[in-house]
């Protein structure tokens, strides 16, 4: 493929053929990275980008089956400039990084298994918070706000930020996630997801959602592979290249509160080429940025477990259970909830670096750098109102019941979440070429924590009545406006809400650490023989190894209670005031707490006696929460190409071996129940996991091809439940022990997809996808909990362990298609609309006793949505886009009452983001992006399907942001 650009001012037009053949190219799209220039190749091969501002700028053609390729183009006042250069078929196998929405469609065309591309101008074009967000623009693809960690259920959500995601129906630990290739630590406590929120979108190129696992990929990928990618100095084609960013953020809900609200963030990244022939490349890249929220949040599903237990059947029988003949998660009522503020900041920085050399075309080496921080400063102030002595009084002569919430107490609850995450990879490799063989080496190291390095908390509630509260008597607490809980009380407990400084100190602090990391490396070699005999036109095989270490501790001490009468406003921490609790629903007031004051208040009183963590004994506190261990997987494949014609086949077969060794305390008690010192305990796991795979793929021309594809994965299960402590007591002879199960089976799955992707040339493009996936030995995410606990009798000692479910199925179709009208006459052509839709079914056997045998998967919506109307044309971009994800199972059995109809859900989300952009020309772009543009609700969670009585519900307001960037 050749073209020449005769540039004149105002406009770049020029025609593009084939070298090979001298024949005009059709439907090549023609854009400049980076603005709202953008055109196709006519059948004549003739394309002009029109009114293009004086300046100097990067032309690219992309178009299915050919390398991208771009030039330098200078836009002067008068006269033209001619360029011409020439670009090769490119390797279908070879995955490269897309500057824009037509390169990572034809990057989606040439690979060659299922894909979801992002390209740098996608990620440029929204206002989302970080990578997690971005990625719910693509099909398949859910984002949860919260999860099941340190920081979890409404302390998450409340942060107003995507946190993790889940792809065709799977949780975040059934994800592999890499950056340039190279497996990222699971800094995570309890499962193998990764928080991608730590991740910005500056500073990344490309974003490859693999939704299918050839055999030269890791195994352990049932859900998908992410792979984060970051430029080189060879994706620009110009020697040098340099980038500035300054970007300011507004959130509108911190304004509601009069807290600070803006944030700001600072960029920049550089490319250079230099050395006889330009053999040596160098890219670096810097970002920080910072965000101030405050945000809303209403929490009735948070008082309804330990230690409130603040819910209750609105008509019940007589000991207060549900009627056999009513629907238990349609008559539920609240006892309790709260209002609160969450309030604080979050600040990341980081950055990459590659460094390339390329002496020749059979001879390549590189290294890559990534490392990525965000530290988080969450401060929430929950005003509660619990129901207290709730009884049940009969309803008339019906032999029914309702409860009688006998007093009301009112309390504050002030509750820190800071998070320290980092995350940092590292890659030295390279390729060489002798003959048929081609060989590619590489070493790598990945490090990452996840820690909420000092959670401090502290209380006060009204205690008249011996210390249940206000006397109230009634059988409700609230009346529903819009689905929200409103009290029904009278202005004595309203005002006692909002004067919590008069109510008496009740304790003096309590302080949380908790610590936990990973560090993993290894080596890989990927060889490859280019046979091209017959229809055999390459085999390749390879071994990898990677181990890793990692460490989780959770200690707590407390520092009792006041005793003395004092007020909880005497202790000298209150800074002010929130005018509103909630704006707008919970208007009164609340108190600021003052951190430092807290600080200091809580120190005055601690001591190390005052571990409180689990146990009696310090040393048993001390260690009764951690838990370290090893985890080693070798692995080795063999796969081939095989053409026919237009079909190709690509059998494969893998196989992994893992070796798991856990540590973990183990806290014993004698005969008489008494504690005892305890010790380390040890135990070991090993999986061995065989592969096999099978992928075709039909190309009948260059603007379509067809998928199909069989292939095996599996998930290992989370460290804590192989490994976690071990409690062992003893009571009248009969030993109980209750610990982590070694003998946990690893998660399997057989999956299958079939696809087609089509390309109008005319500005269209078209994927439809279809997948199931067969799964065994599921286990689902239970935080630090054990998932589906049995009990196991031998010789007088029972055994309380975790143990796998059963089976479970994911089927799915998602269609994506985007249109530019670029034949219609000017200016409509720059008009366009895109859509993705997501359908899936899911079905489990949690094999947990009570729980419905055919349980939704966690975090699976069944519906999933994105429609985007756009234009691009002369320099200027607009960008409408509205998201929707259904209702889905957060938390199976969230009551703990053995049964599925008091799971968490998730209710059904939607919101609109606005952006547009306007390139200046030489190189200046300016952006204004509006996230949640209607102010949708962020979070809503509530107990039981069919009833919102009991939720929890988190109000972020709208993420403005603004920004400009300079390009050389």
């Amino acid at each position: 493929m050749a073209f020449s650009l005769p540039a004149m001012a105002g406009s770049i037009t020029g025609t593009i053929v084939d070298p090979g053949t001298g024949k005009p190219l059709a439907a090549t799209a023609i854009t400049i990275p980076g603005t709202g220039y953008s055109t196709a190749s006519g059948e004549d091969g003739t394309f002009t980008l029109a009114n293009v501002p004086e300046g100097t700028y990067t032309v690219t053609a992309s178009r299915a089956g050919l390398h991208t390729s771009s030039t330098r183009v200078t836009v002067p006042r008068d006269g033209a400039v001619t360029v011409s250069f020439e670009a090769y078929t490119a390797a279908l196998e070879e995955i490269i990084v897309a500057a824009n929405r037509y390169q990572a469609s034809s990057l989606q065309m040439n690979a060659s298994n299922t894909v979801d591309v992002m390209s740098a101008a996608d990620l440029e074009h929204t206002a989302v918070h970080n990578v997690a967000e971005a990625l719910g623009l693509l099909p398949g693809v859910n984002v949860m706000n919260t999860g099941q960690s340190f920081v979890g259920g409404i302390d998450g959500a409340s942060r107003g930020e995507g946190m993790f995601t889940s792809i065709r129906g799977l949780n975040g630990e059934y994800n592999v996630n890499l950056i340039n290739g190279v497996n990222v630590a699971q800094g995570m406590p309890y499962s193998r997801e990764v928080q991608l929120s730590l991740l910005p979108p500056s500073g990344l190129n490309t974003i490859v959602v693999n939704k299918t696992s050839k055999a030269d990929m890791d195994g352990d990928a049932i859900g998908g592979t992410v792979d984060f990618r970051t430029p080189t100095a060879f994706d620009y084609n110009q020697p040098l290249m340099f980038s500035f960013t300054a970007s300011g953020r507004l959130e509108t809900r911190a304004e509601d509160y009069n807290k600070s609200s803006l944030g700001y963030g600072l960029a920049g990244e550089a490319a250079g080429k230099f050395g006889r022939d330009n053999q040596f490349g160098v890219y670096v890249s810097a970002y920080y940025d910072i965000r101030h929220y405050a945000n809303s949040e209403m929490g009735a599903v948070m008082e309804s477990t330990c230690c409130d237990n603040a819910w209750a059947f609105a008509v019940a029988n007589a000991d207060g259970s549900n009627p056999s003949n009513l629907d238990p998660s349609k008559n539920l009522e609240t006892t309790g909830f709260n209002a609160g503020v969450s309030s604080g900041y979050t600040e990341r920085y980081g950055g990459n670096v590659s460094l390339d050399w390329r002496p020749d075309d059979t001879t390549s080496a590189f290294f890559r750098l990534g490392y990525a921080v965000a530290q988080t400063e969450q401060n929430s102030t929950l005003s509660q109102l619990v129901g207290m002595n709730v009884t049940y009084d009969q309803i008339g002569s019906t032999g029914l019941y309702h409860p009688n919430i006998q007093y009301l107490s009112t309390r504050l609850w002030y509750e820190t979440n800071p998070e320290y995450s980092d995350l940092a990879t590292a890659q030295l490799g390279g390729e060489k070429k002798w003959g048929n063989w081609t060989f590619s080496p590489s070493v790598f190291l990945s490090w990452g924590d996840n820690d909420r390095p000092n959670h401090i908390e502290i209380s006060t509630r009204s205690t008249q009545n011996d210390g249940n509260g206000f006397a109230y008597g009634n059988n409700v607490l609230a009346t529903y406006v819009n689905d929200l809980p409103y009290p029904l009380v009278g202005s004595q407990i309203i005002s006692q809400l909002g004067n919590v400084a008069s109510l008496p100190a009740r304790d003096r602090g309590e302080l949380t650490e908790q610590y936990s990391g990973q560090v993993r490396g290894g080596a890989k070699l990927d060889t490859r023989y280019d046979v091209d005999a017959g229809p055999l036109e390459y085999i390749k095989f390879g071994v990898k190894y990677q181990d890793s270490e990692r460490q989780v501790t959770n200690r707590d001490w407390y520092n009792g209670n006041f005793t003395d009468g004092r007020t909880f406003g005497s202790l000298g921490i209150i800074n002010g005031n929130y005018s509103a609790v909630y704006p707008g629903v919970y208007n009164w007031p609340v108190p600021v707490i003052d951190q430092s004051a807290l600080f200091r208040l809580y120190n005055t009183y601690s001591s190390p006696g005052n571990l409180d963590s689990c146990s009696s004994l310090y040393v048993n506190n001390w260690n009764c929460n951690t838990q370290k261990g090893t985890e080693a997987v070798t692995a080795a494949y063999v796969m081939a190409n095989l053409k026919f014609n237009d079909l190709e086949v690509i059998p494969g077969f893998r196989f992994e071996h893992t070796a798991i060794h856990n540590t973990f305390w183990v806290t014993p008690h004698d005969a008489d129940g008494n504690e005892l010192a305890g010790h380390w305990g040890y135990n070991s796991t090993h999986y061995n996991e065989p592969l096999p795979s099978i992928f075709a793929n039909y190309r009948p021309d260059d603007n379509s091809v067809y998928r199909a594809a069989i292939w095996t994965s599996y998930t290992r299960p989370p460290f804590v439940q192989l490994g976690g402590g071990s409690q062992t007591s003893i009571s009248n002879g009969v030993t109980t022990i209750t610990e982590g199960n070694p003998n946990l089976k690893a998660i399997t799955a057989v999956n299958y997809d079939v696809s087609g992707q089509w390309d109008s040339g005319h500005g269209g493009t078209l994927v439809v996808a279809g997948y199931a996936k067969q799964l065994s030995n599921y286990i689902y995410d239970n935080g630090s909990t054990y998932s589906n606990p049995a009990v196991t009798n031998s010789n007088s000692v029972i055994f309380h362990h975790p143990t796998n479910g059963g089976d479970g199925q994911v089927y799915g179709v998602e269609l994506s298609a985007r249109q530019k009208f670029q034949d219609m006459p000017a200016p409509f052509d720059g008009f366009g609309i895109g859509a993705n839709l997501t359908r899936q079914w899911t079905s489990v056997d949690t094999k947990a006793p009570g729980l419905d045998p055919n349980e939704r998967i966690q975090n699976a919506p069944e519906w999933m949505a994105n429609i985007e109307a756009f234009y691009e044309k002369d320099g200027f971009t607009l960008d409408l886009i509205y998201h929707y994800t259904g209702a889905y199972v957060a938390q199976y059995d969230y009551l703990g009452l053995g049964s599925s109809w008091d799971d968490l859900w998730v209710r059904s989300s939607q919101r609109v983001d606005l952006h547009a952009g306007y390139d200046f020309g030489y190189g200046v772009r300016a952006d204004l992006s509006v996230a949640n543009l209607f102010d949708d609700v962020s979070y809503w969670s509530h107990i039981g399907k069919q009833s919102l009585a009991i939720s929890d519900v988190v109000e972020t307001g709208r993420t403005i942001l603004v920004s400009m960037k300079y390009s050389y």
